[in-house]
């Protein structure tokens, strides 16, 4: 019953773990593995004794048979991805929230996006906001504030050109 306090109060840390309790423990010494004479004259590594272990290796062989196909490997190449040029953006004035999945189809299919969130209630835009900036960064994209409550989401492969940015600010927005 003493034991059972002892450990008890050593959990709870009440009192420092004494060592003197526990037996010696002595390091195994490694066996080298023997290799021994599988079938068809293979040397494998001998299975390791009950309590030691080790890894057994396989040696790399050719196969016994052959397809007649040589197989080899293809060079690596790669490609810069070139930015889609004169994308015109898709306006959105969202109203509820599930018009964010529109937004989020528009981007995945490399479109750019202006959120017009001006006449949205507080808490719709800051769900908005939130899904906008989430949406963009998996995409790899691009998210910037054009005006006041206004934000164009760009994706990653996409890139507004200059004549449409030319516009957004004919239309009040600042880019």
């Amino acid at each position: 019953m003493a034991g059972l306090l002892r450990r008890t109060m050593v959990y709870l840390g009440l009192v420092d773990d004494e060592y003197d309790d526990y037996e010696p423990y002595d390091e195994p010494q490694p066996v080298a593995p023997q290799p021994r004479q599988g079938a068809g004259g293979r040397a494998y590594a001998q299975e390791p004794e009950p309590g030691i272990s080790s890894i057994r290796t396989i040696p790399r062989e050719q196969p016994e048979y052959s397809s007649g196909v040589t197989v080899q490997p293809r060079p690596a190449v790669v490609r810069p991805i070139q930015p889609v040029q004169n994308a015109k953006p898709y306006l959105v004035h969202p109203t509820s929230f599930p018009e964010a999945q529109e937004i989020g189809d528009r981007l995945k299919a490399s479109q750019p996006v202006i959120v017009n969130l001006s006449n949205a209630d507080r808490e719709l835009s800051r769900r908005m906001i939130d899904f906008c900036s989430g949406a963009t960064y998996v995409l790899s994209g691009s998210m910037d504030k054009v005006a006041e409550g206004v934000f164009l989401l760009t994706p990653s492969n996409v890139e507004v050109s200059a004549e449409e940015r030319r516009r957004l600010q004919e239309r009040g927005y600042r880019s």
